[in-house]
């Protein structure tokens, strides 16, 4: 799933090259280090890609190792659950029973072997069990920004991974409640990585969102007509805006959670890549030229030239084009409020 804004990550993510399409680290994007890490065990025939129309040109520029036919483009972003739902349109036509793996494509993950070996034991409770798996990552803090998995009995066996029944899914909670879920020890953040039969899958729309499931239907009868675009972009337009979470993973039963391991970061805002980088030892991190002065825990990104910040602390300095960012650390979760107002103000230059 590549069709996001990333609004948060302002201004280095615009509307022509969203934070997907950045190298946060490494000279690789995040979407291509995503490809990368699962052409290491599937062919990259296997490999769809679901973005926004909009972001056709730099897809296509970035994904050269895929076949052209697997970029499939949303002609409106309508949440995930139906940006699944039109992948797997497309997959059921390969193979209905085949396992679909469902990845965002702006996480950084580390531990490329542990994250294999984790997707492979998802895909035998799959495959064996006809279970619609989530991966789950163990919370380290009471974090606000994510949704939480209950995990109900274990049924590891003789896994060295650990494998779980799902009791529920719960929304992104408060503070007070993600202390509560920590002290319980049940909970897992919800990673967003699903892994499922395909068939499975479909059933599963077809009883709890039938009308998306018949909406979707119709855009696969087309697909390969000289109409198709035309179909998808028709009816895309009038389904119901809804996660997969909201829709399928709080109301089915044959849900299962498999623990991730591997370094994991959904890289959200730019206060989670200062947390990600290497710092020096007054706790400054950043990319590009940039010097710290009596400065302490602050960040630098500067596309071109020289950021010198001095006397602060706790501070995010994101220079990028005609735009500059200047914010507290924590008010990183605040800087999509910036592109809104950019937005009401029509200044489409700094978007």
């Amino acid at each position: 799933m590549a069709g996001g804004l990333g609004t948060r990550f302002w201004p280095r993510s615009k509307t022509a090259k969203p934070k997907q399409y950045l190298n946060m680290f490494g000279t690789d994007s995040l979407l291509q280090s995503t490809i990368k890490r699962f052409s290491t065990f599937t062919e990259t025939d296997n490999i769809y890609i679901v973005s926004g129309k909009n972001q056709a040109n730099v897809l296509e520029e970035q994904t050269t190792m895929l076949p052209k036919e697997n970029l499939i483009y949303e002609p409106v972003g309508k949440n995930t659950l139906p940006c699944i739902g039109l992948a797997a349109m497309f997959a059921e036509k390969e193979n209905p029973d085949g396992i679909m793996v469902v990845s965002p494509a702006d996480h950084l993950i580390n531990n490329d072997e542990l994250f294999k070996d984790t997707i492979l034991a998802a895909v035998k409770i799959a495959d064996e069990l006809d279970g619609i798996v989530t991966l789950g990552i163990k919370p380290t803090f009471p974090a606000t920004g994510f949704g939480y998995v209950q995990t109900a009995e274990n049924i590891t066996g003789s896994g060295k991974i650990n494998q779980f029944k799902v009791e529920r899914f719960v929304e992104k909670p408060d503070e007070a409640t993600a202390t509560g879920y920590l002290k319980e020890g049940s909970f897992y953040w919800n990673s967003g990585l699903f892994v499922f039969k395909v068939s499975v899958f479909l059933n599963s729309v077809k009883k709890f969102a039938p009308a998306l499931y018949a909406d979707l239907r119709k855009i696969q009868e087309d697909i390969g007509n000289p109409t198709f675009e035309q179909t998808l972009d028709t009816i895309y337009r009038a389904v119901e805006s809804i996660s997969v979470d909201y829709g399928i993973m709080e109301h089915a039963k044959n849900i299962y959670l498999v623990e991730g391991n591997f370094d994991w970061n959904d890289l959200g805002s730019w206060e989670s890549v200062y947390l990600t980088d290497k710092k020096d030892e007054n706790g400054n991190a950043g990319s590009g030229e940039s010097i710290f002065l009596d400065t302490k825990n602050s960040y630098v990104y500067s596309e071109k030239g020289l950021v010198a910040v001095v006397g602060l602390e706790d501070v995010i300095v994101v220079q990028d084009g005609n735009t500059t960012l200047v914010c507290k650390r924590e008010k990183a979760e605040d800087i999509k409020k910036i592109v809104d107002q950019l937005k009401k103000e029509n200044k489409n230059q700094y978007l």
